[in-house]
């Protein structure tokens, strides 16, 4: 057991030391570069305690940087290279994104293309839904459900201008893949496209990613006992880079079946194979991460989707889009994952990690970009949570170990509490990318 009490984080808090988080740590870089072996992480947090213990006595408290340097240290001497190196990246995006966090948004806009940005800022202008005043004002005046159809409009013109293209580039496109980070709207999207374009006569081939996940025992935990699954790590890459190949080359191929009740890959598999004129469709978090489609032949269309709403709050700043899809994601989860919502709350530091590294990054090499953020989705969302994040607000505003889950759950509130309600969601149509979250959707077959 480790002498060592407590650590001094970079904001000066101090909170306990446990081994549980060093383990954690050296597992996911290892698993960054294929490495699964927790006892190996497990033995090598042990020389890190120690090490801790010799250096620093009772009277002073260590911080989070001396750790580091230690477990940098560690794994340098015992011939764990590769993974040093993932760890120091690591380490070093992690200091990045706080120094971004003391300038600028966690909006990213950098990586949308400002073309898009100002299409979508400049129709929220002539809407009048810039501004939360503006849409409570509208929404006060009895126009709800002209927002609901001008919304549901402008991200079915998005739709247009995909399956436009791809039906203009119908010869050249083998793959098609639909990618986005947590609760942007994928599925609804993916199953709009592939119904508009088998109306026109294509066929499409689902390869469902999901199907390529490691057992969940393989994936790093934390002291809490939430796994971190929000990496691309967490799928077998080269798999599926091995099966998309051969599914391009004519070939058939094992698709596995990853069974999310036991949290297991099991023995089944479906033999899949693509037709002389089928397209294969992937919807993925990790669509645009390169190493998936490493190798492919340059046959494939991408899309992006995020709810890129341009609505600013009272105080100046405009609502997060990361902030839409964390409340999209506890509605979705606690009505079919059996997740509350707190546990997506305190989860998504998780999220949020996985996407500034694996996901926004590469959003430049997207073919189209899909904006499925509605500017009336707030006001439905507002009775649904606002009580949620105001108790959060209060029960984590002093436990340092949930300062990502009480800055979040504040923002959320104060945004929320500013919103004017619809109690009401019935005229949410039920082929609406929103149905996806709240339930009740249902698409033409």
């Amino acid at each position: 057991m480790a002498k060592t009490k407590h650590v001094k984080k970079r904001d000066g808090r101090v909170v306990p030391f446990t081994q549980e988080r060093i383990t954690n740590a050296i597992y996911r870089a290892a698993v960054a570069v294929g490495g699964r072996d927790r006892q190996t992480a497990r033995n090598l947090s042990d020389q890190v305690v120690a090490l801790v213990d010799n250096n620093f006595p009772s009277d002073k408290t260590p911080s989070v940087e001396d750790i580091q340097d230690i477990v940098e240290k560690v794994l340098i001497e015992n011939g764990h290279a590769r993974v040093a190196k993932a760890y120091i990246l690591y380490r070093d995006e992690r200091n990045r994104s706080r120094l971004r966090g003391k300038s600028t948004s966690e909006q990213n806009k950098e990586n949308i293309p400002w073309a898009k940005l100002w299409s979508v800022l400049d129709w929220a202008v002539d809407h009048g839904v810039n501004t939360v005043a503006g849409l409570n004002k509208r929404i006060g005046s009895g126009e709800i459900q002209d927002i609901v159809m001008e919304s549901e409009t402008a991200y079915s013109q998005d739709i247009n201008a995909v399956e436009s293209a791809i039906l203009g580039n119908r010869a050249e496109i083998k793959l098609v893949i639909i990618a986005g980070p947590s609760s942007s709207g994928k599925t609804t999207t993916t199953n709009k496209i592939a119904l508009r374009l088998a109306e026109k006569g294509l066929t499409f081939v689902e390869l469902n990613l999901d199907n390529y996940y490691f057992d969940l025992e393989l994936h790093p935990k934390d002291e809490f006992g939430d796994y971190d699954f929000e990496t691309p790590h967490a799928l077998e890459i080269e798999l599926i880079n091995r099966h998309l190949k051969d599914l391009l080359d004519g070939k058939e191929i094992q698709m596995p079946f990853y069974d999310f009740k036991t949290g297991k890959r099991s023995s089944k598999t479906t033999p899949t194979r693509l037709a002389k004129n089928d397209i294969l469709l992937i919807d993925s978090l990790y669509g645009l991460y390169p190493p998936l489609t490493d190798g492919l032949p340059n046959a494939f269309y991408k899309v992006y989707i995020e709810p890129l709403l341009q609505l600013k709050c009272s105080n100046g700043e405009y609502v997060r889009w990361t902030d839409i899809r964390l409340m999209r994601r506890m509605l979705r989860d606690a009505a079919t994952r059996a997740s509350d919502y707190g546990q997506t709350l305190t989860h998504w530091h998780y999220v949020r990690s996985g996407e500034l590294r694996s996901i926004l990054p590469y959003i430049s090499s997207a073919d189209y970009i899909v904006n499925s953020g509605m500017p009336y989705e707030l006001p439905i969302y507002q009775p649904k949570l606002v009580g949620y994040f105001e108790k959060w607000a209060q029960e984590y505003k002093d436990d340092p170990l949930r300062q990502d889950a009480y800055n979040r759950a504040s923002r959320v509130h104060a945004l929320l509490d500013s919103i004017t309600p619809i109690t009401d969601d019935s005229m949410v149509p039920t082929d609406s990318v929103l149905r996806e979250f709240i339930g009740g959707l249902e698409l033409e077959k």
